[in-house]
């Protein structure tokens, strides 16, 4: 199976756990779930929700992490204040990352908004491997963060 094809079997399984849900945490704990399953080379896979200026952490798959992380700083961070996917081949040549673990060697970061465009969360994945992440997977976690824009409304 494809790298696309396993985003897209993962699409359809996130599709049926939130066809089954209603509950926001249990949806986003569901959602990291099935990610950290089909996605090996995934060692954490979190989301990070927007509470009062900065990001706090939300449901995840993987090992402790940062509680709070502020906006404009690290990848998360970044993301947040850019609202833009982040992608860093090699996170100790990003500016000012934040290692909440220092397994933690490549990073893919999504933003994710409501169904009125306002950022609600980043969708944070991280690797214990270099170049982990490419354009399939940014792609992929694209989709996930517009499969679950529902979630907020």
């Amino acid at each position: 199976m494809t790298k696309s094809e396993k985003y897209t079997a993962a699409l359809r399984e996130i599709d049926i756990r939130l066809s089954k849900g209603g509950d926001l945490y249990a949806d986003l704990g569901n959602v990291t779930a099935v990610l950290k399953k089909r996605f090996p080379y995934i060692f954490w896979i979190g989301f990070y929700l927007l509470q009062e200026n900065r990001l706090v952490l939300g449901p995840f798959q993987g090992t402790p992490a940062c509680v709070f992380l502020e906006m404009g700083k690290g990848v998360c961070g970044t993301c947040a204040n850019e609202q833009k996917a982040i992608l860093v081949s090699d996170v100790h040549e990003f500016d000012g990352h934040v290692a909440c673990d220092p397994n933690s060697k490549s990073e893919l970061v999504i933003p994710c908004f409501d169904s009125d465009d306002r950022l609600r969360a980043v969708l944070d994945a991280d690797s214990d491997q270099l170049n982990a992440f490419d354009g399939t997977d940014q792609t992929g976690l694209m989709n996930v963060a517009d499969k679950i824009r529902g979630l907020w409304s």
